[in-house]
């Protein structure tokens, strides 16, 4: 599902269960050392994605350990991002000479949990996603813009190493499948705030994505 909202050049692989063998590396193992098996696997199979996706890329298999802020340290010259929601684990790498910034979330179709949606949304935003929902009520917006900005601060954490919250974000979603964030950090940072993205419902999931480069989308 994932290679539908990425341009050329950025590499993908994803899975819909744990079901495949997905040997860790020893560092990788360690860290997952104590953690509930379901959450194992998942991390397992999430990884798995991400060498195969390095693969795809030319690149040899390594251990992809989080960084400050929890994002993976991919190996130099290479970009990506990674995530996992009930069933679904997705990984996407470029070349950093290509893509400046990934960013990809899943999640569940459905509507968040009870007083959510209040907490990471601004007044418009809450009144554009009911105007949405009057005109499709097959999507589920709420999901879609969480995902989305989920999807835009993993494309810009990494780049910026700035902390943002889910209201230091402004969405605009379209029905044709796309959107755009704005961010508001706290503090001034040279990288440009504006993100655009893609996203796509089916499956019972939601998928979002951000690339950012000079030759991001091209094609698409």
């Amino acid at each position: 599902m994932i290679e539908e909202l990425l341009p050329s050049g950025v590499t993908s692989s994803e899975a819909f269960d744990d079901a495949a063998p997905a040997p860790l590396f020893p560092a990788e193992a360690a860290l997952m050392a104590g953690r509930r098996e379901r959450r194992r696997r998942q991390f397992a199979t999430a990884r798995a994605c991400a060498r195969r996706a390095l693969a795809d890329l030319g690149r040899r298999p390594v251990a992809l350990l989080p960084g400050p802020g929890g994002a993976p340290q991919w190996p130099s010259g290479v970009v990506g991002s990674i995530t996992h929601c009930e069933g679904y684990r997705g990984a996407v790498v470029a070349a950093a000479g290509m893509v400046a910034a990934l960013g990809i979330d899943a999640e569940p179709a459905g509507p968040l949990p009870s007083g959510v949606l209040g907490l990471i949304t601004c007044a418009r935003e809450r009144a554009d996603l009911a105007e949405l929902a009057a005109a499709d009520a097959s999507v589920p917006w709420e999901r879609v813009l969480f995902s989305a900005k989920e999807a835009a601060y993993k494309a810009w954490y990494p780049a910026t190493g700035i902390w943002l919250g889910f209201r230091d974000a402004t969405l605009v979603l379209s029905p044709a499948g796309t959107f755009t964030a704005t961010l508001r950090p706290p503090v001034a940072s040279p990288v440009d705030p504006v993100y655009e993205g893609r996203w796509l419902a089916g499956r019972g999931l939601v998928l979002t994505a951000v690339v950012r480069g000079a030759r991001a989308f091209a094609g698409v």
